[in-house]
């Protein structure tokens, strides 16, 4: 018998709002994280400050607990590409830091992540974040009705090989988001053979490239969570959840641009 395909969640425009409400939660949680990211900050005050953000907001946690994930936020330092576990380490000036971080708001969830200089970094390091982020929107651009999944990937790999001898990471990828933090399908940064399923408006989908500056292999310490490069090449990593909508893609976990209240 043929495997059956796993259902995806598709939501209707009523459930697409209470989405927005939980991206947007952790758009302006990230937004006060990114203003602590400083020489001397530590991951444990990231999560300190994440903890106190959620409660006066009302939401919770989909890291906290998450398999027995000990935080609210990951905190990747250089060369961890995903799921560091905060810890008393202060940031160096020169570091680059990972932040992922996600909130629920009435049973929707939100997730999104962003790696941030702290201070200065070298030209090279500064370029991979610039097009890691790039590869991001790039893979966000391919999701629109009827495309298929496998567009996604494809346009991630297209814009990294387009800007550099870059690593992509294999062994991680998106999802699908919604009522859990993790469902079908499972989004990769790569060009595959498979098509995946149709993009359907009402689908809402974690996109999240991570690419290295050397070979993208990968090793998790005996924490069972942070994956680090084998050969210790710095990583970055992007993320944003995205409803397919009619019209295209809509970003969940970005805040909204400011509006010019000017006469004209």
């Amino acid at each position: 018998m043929r495997a059956r395909r796993p259902a995806l969640e598709i939501k209707s425009d009523a459930e697409l709002v209470g989405m927005r409400a939980a991206g947007m939660v952790v758009a302006e949680i990230h937004a006060v994280m990114r203003e602590a990211v400083t020489a001397g900050t530590t991951g444990r005050d990231l999560d300190a400050l994440a903890r106190r953000e959620l409660k006066e907001r009302g939401a919770t946690s989909n890291f906290l607990g998450y398999h027995g994930f000990p935080a609210t936020v990951c905190v990747s330092v250089n060369d961890v590409v995903v799921h560091g576990i905060p810890n008393d380490v202060p940031f160096r000036d020169g570091d680059i830091v990972s932040i992922d971080f996600g909130a629920v708001v009435d049973g929707w969830h939100g997730d999104a992540a962003v790696t941030l200089p702290v201070g200065d970094v070298s030209d090279d390091v500064a370029r991979m974040l610039s097009d890691c982020e790039d590869a991001l929107w790039a893979g966000i651009a391919a999701m629109r009705p009827g495309r298929r999944l496998r567009e996604i990937g494809t346009a991630v790999e297209r814009l990294v090989q387009s800007r550099g001898d870059y690593g992509i990471v294999e062994e991680y990828g998106g999802h699908g988001i919604g009522t859990a933090m993790h469902q079908d399908p499972h989004v990769m940064n790569y060009r595959t053979r498979r098509r995946g399923p149709k993009l359907q408006p009402g689908l809402c989908l974690a996109v999240e490239p991570m690419i290295t500056l050397g070979d993208p292999a990968t090793y998790t310490l005996d924490d069972d969570w942070t994956v680090k490069t084998t050969d210790g090449a710095w990583a970055a990593h992007f993320e944003h959840s995205v409803a397919v909508t009619s019209d295209g893609p809509y970003v969940l976990t970005a805040l909204d641009p400011p509006s010019d209240d000017r006469e004209h």
